[in-house]
């Protein structure tokens, strides 16, 4: 009944950021105009772009960046799976401080944050002074995408959605698909520090640009944000990842190994109650209540450990595997954005045709088996062949995560929204994390039945395989969704109604 809450809360279907600013704001802090959603979303996007770009160029770079730092390949996943955790420790509080101070000043903070990183990064001399550096950036990416999916969040109206998600992501794809190659050409022609600071840039014309554009917003009830649970979750999710990452690495049998999946699963087991006592918790699991937004949270999160892994496997296996320099690794990897750049024009219209759970079905099933077909990869495949894997591959999936990112939000009221973009946010980069874990685990068992010390090719088609085999149950619980979900989103019903009256008007005609 998504409908009647909205109207229990006059809401209408006008744009919520068109909402009103929190009336205790200075008037210089009021927007004087309004800002089109489409701005909106290109400005946010910036901050998604350098993002995506320090990511994907950052993936093609790790046999390199191994290299210099004197350490095995295989341990170089520990430069993403730091990010992506710190991501998820402190996203829970981005929201309630979106909320308390305002999502420009915490955006704009934000953005500052990962440039310094970056920075610093760029300084590393050893993999823990790298691992450092990234988690700082992960503090500023923490705050960073989900406050300003936030700000777009409550500037579009319901209708407008699906629109500004297509318009949000176009440039944030031009990362993926600039990263790889961009990457590869700075890795054998200059120095693999320089992929960090071409995020400086990048991040000052965003800071301008929100400055400028985006309208200071917060909420009139302020919110105490939950200290004691985001220590706990944040405890959680950081033992039991780090204990996951330390197992992929061969320390499986390690007493510290287990002490932190331990620790980790004690937290969250605290976490859990404190969660059930407090009005407002850092991560509220009553938001699963909904029905979109729970099934969007466990299919997306089946989906994203393939998803997760496969930036971190195919440069590697290109490099480690094909015997293919960086800058031809990047060459190829990054057709999969193509796939996924192309889809953004037509996204709308396809949700619009068939609605939300026949792509998360029949499109999450083709774009699984595409992923595992990646695992067949070889030298002697012609190029082609390989090429049109990976854009098709980045095409559904691309489109099967459009609808999940969408649907997450159906039935959800603004004033649960903020708790549900750090609840979704944290979910997507814990299993994005767990991702280059699991792939990263299976590859070293691999190689340890196989007795390699060095991973060949198949032990790469043995990643892919694990991964896609989890991923594949994501179409499978989307077989469960109602196949009406989502209808005032994708405008499916709007069309269908079309249908019923035009052809009411045949029959009565004849």
């Amino acid at each position: 009944m998504p409908g009647k809450r909205l109207a229990e809360r006059g809401e209408s279907g006008e744009s919520p950021a068109m909402s009103e600013p929190s009336p205790d704001l200075p008037p210089r802090l009021r927007a004087p105009r309004v800002i089109s959603t489409r701005t909106v979303a290109l400005i946010v996007a910036s901050s998604m772009l350098m993002e995506q770009l320090d990511g994907t160029v950052l993936a093609t770079a790790l046999p390199a960046m191994a290299h210099s730092f004197h350490v095995p390949p295989l341990r170089m996943n520990i430069a993403l799976t730091c990010y992506l955790l710190t991501l998820a420790m402190f996203i829970p509080a981005s929201g309630k401080m979106a909320d308390r101070y305002g999502s420009r000043t915490v955006f704009r903070a934000a953005i500052a944050l990962f440039v310094t990183g970056s920075i610093l990064c760029a300084l590393s001399q050893t993999l823990p002074e790298l691992v450092a550096a990234r988690m700082l950036q992960g503090t500023g990416g923490a705050m960073m995408s989900p406050v300003g999916r936030l700000v777009l969040l409550r500037t579009a109206s319901k209708s407008e959605l699906v629109s500004a998600m297509a318009w949000l992501m176009i440039p944030a794809t031009i990362g993926p698909i600039l990263g790889p190659p961009l990457g590869g050409f700075i890795v054998t022609y200059f120095d693999w520090r320089w992929i960090f600071v071409i995020n400086v840039p990048i991040g000052v014309v965003g800071i301008l640009l929100v400055t400028l554009f985006i309208e200071e917003m917060r909420e009139p009830v302020k919110t105490p944000i939950d200290l004691v649970g985001l220590a706990l979750s944040g405890t959680a999710l950081a033992c039991v990842m780090f204990g996951i990452e330390m197992a992929a690495r061969g320390a499986a049998g390690n007493p510290v190994t287990w002490a932190l999946v331990a620790a980790g699963v004690a937290a969250g087991a605290l976490y859990g109650r404190h969660a059930r006592r407090h009005p407002h918790p850092i991560l509220d699991f009553r938001l699963l209540r909904y029905t979109t937004f729970r099934f969007s949270v466990i299919s997306g999160a089946f989906s994203r450990i393939g998803a997760g892994a496969t930036p971190f496997l195919l440069p590697m296996m290109m490099q480690l595997g094909f015997g293919y320099s960086a800058a031809r690794s990047g060459v190829i990897t990054f057709a999969g954005s193509l796939g996924s750049l192309a889809m953004r024009a037509v996204a709308p219209g396809i949700l619009r045709k068939l609605g939300f759970r026949p792509v998360m079905v029949w499109i999450g099933f083709l774009a699984t088996g595409l992923l595992m077909a990646m695992a067949g990869f070889r030298p002697s495949w012609p190029m082609p062949a390989i090429y049109l894997v990976l854009i098709a591959g980045g095409f559904f999936q691309s489109l099967m995560f459009m609808a999940y990112n969408t649907i997450a939000y159906a039935e959800i009221p603004r004033p649960d929204m903020s708790a549900a973009t750090s609840f979704y946010t944290t979910q997507q980069q814990m299993m994005l994390s767990l991702g280059i874990a699991i792939s990263a685990a299976a590859l070293g068992a691999s190689m340890a039945v196989a007795g390699h010390t060095v991973p060949k090719l198949g032990d790469f088609s043995v990643a892919f395989l694990v991964v896609g085999g989890l991923a594949m149950l994501a179409p499978v619980v989307s077989t469960r969704l109602d196949p009406a979900a989502g209808e005032e989103l994708s405008g499916h019903a709007t069309r269908t109604v079309g249908e019923q009256k035009g052809a009411t008007a045949v029959k009565i005609a004849s």
